[in-house]
């Protein structure tokens, strides 16, 4: 049986228990934007992020955290912004990306700072899940899977596998990650700012494609209108609530996969509630960086993500990619 969905308007530094994880129901909050209100993209950058060297820095990674997230929800502390999103009794999913392995992945790092705040807010290390499409992926990554119900969990969408329905949206149906599905509450959307040979690039948008069966059905065309249509899919939609981009290292060329040589230390974060207003914002950092290096655009190549303005018509309302209603804040 299948379910048809229609268009809707809208210190974890502490220790992590004996065994660590990390080496080195519905939400109430709506995804939706009013279209009254400019959707808010916060950068946040450290030049000296890296120091003389290529290791980050926890203390200087967890400030551009912190500035990011109390600018974004125009709070009075980090604390307080984290506690407007996320709340004691909620089970948070952490959805990463680990399919390049620890070359241009979302950092182990950045993670433990998430988890750290989270905690800090009041969500228990057990309420805790980093999650991806494959154990593999984030072990190549760098974590450690941990399934322990009474700790913080690692673990890949194998684990507790997906849904047996189909869910539907417009030109695509997938079987979703149970881990999305039955334990999540809220998650937070952890991508890359990376190229993607097919697709065009890989960020907020494109990143919920871990959590279905069969994304390889789903880059035709240059992903549009399938990434759109995947974020349409009802616990995508409802469950998201923050979207934390991992710019410390990103990739202008080449990717998904890591191509070293197309690389740069950007040593940013993107922190958006919006998807489409993030994924617009990533794509011009790449473009702008494409430009320095003397390649062609991406719609010269015929791979510009115009999957990102489907995500804003009238038809899906997941944000906005009109520049006059993107607040660009840097901090």
């Amino acid at each position: 049986m299948s379910h048809r969905l229609q268009p809707n308007r809208r210190d974890f530094l502490k220790t992590c228990a004996a065994t660590a994880v990390l080496v080195g129901g519905t939400s109430n909050h709506s995804p939706f934007f009013s279209a009254l209100e400019k959707s808010r993209v916060v950068i946040s950058r450290d030049p000296l992020l890296r120091g003389a060297g290529s290791t980050l820095d926890s203390t200087r990674l967890l400030n551009m955290l912190d500035r990011a997230m109390q600018a974004l929800l125009a709070a009075d502390s980090p604390l307080e912004a984290w506690k407007k999103l996320f709340h004691p009794g909620e089970i948070v999913g952490l959805k990463v990306n680990g399919l390049a392995g620890r070359g241009i992945s979302t950092n182990v790092l950045l993670i433990q700072l998430v988890c750290q705040r989270l905690q800090d807010a009041g969500v228990p290390q057990k309420n805790i899940i980093i999650w991806d499409r494959l154990n593999e992926d984030l072990e190549s990554a760098g974590f450690h899977i941990a399934t322990h119900p009474d700790r913080l969990r690692c673990f890949g969408n194998e684990t507790l596998g997906y849904e047996e329905d189909l869910s539907i949206y417009g030109s695509v149906g997938s079987c979703l990650s149970k881990t999305l599905t039955q334990v999540c509450d809220a998650v937070i959307n952890l991508p890359v700012l990376k190229d993607h040979s097919i697709a065009g690039v890989t960020l907020a948008l494109k990143n919920m494609f871990g959590a279905i069966h069969n994304p390889n059905k789903y880059h035709l065309t240059v992903g549009d209108p399938y990434v759109a249509d995947v974020n349409m899919l009802s616990p995508i939609r409802q469950k998201v609530r923050l979207h934390i981009c991992d710019a410390t290292t990103a990739q202008y060329e080449g990717g998904p996969s890591f191509m070293p040589q197309w690389t740069w230390p950007c040593n940013a974060l993107l922190i958006s509630r919006d998807p489409v207003a993030l994924d617009y914002t990533g794509w011009h950092i790449l473009e702008q960086k494409r430009a320095e290096h003397g390649l062609k655009s991406l719609r010269e190549l015929n791979r510009a993500p115009n999957y990102i303005a489907t995500a804003a018509d009238s038809n899906h309302r997941l944000g906005t990619n009109d520049p006059g209603q993107i607040e660009q804040k840097e901090v």
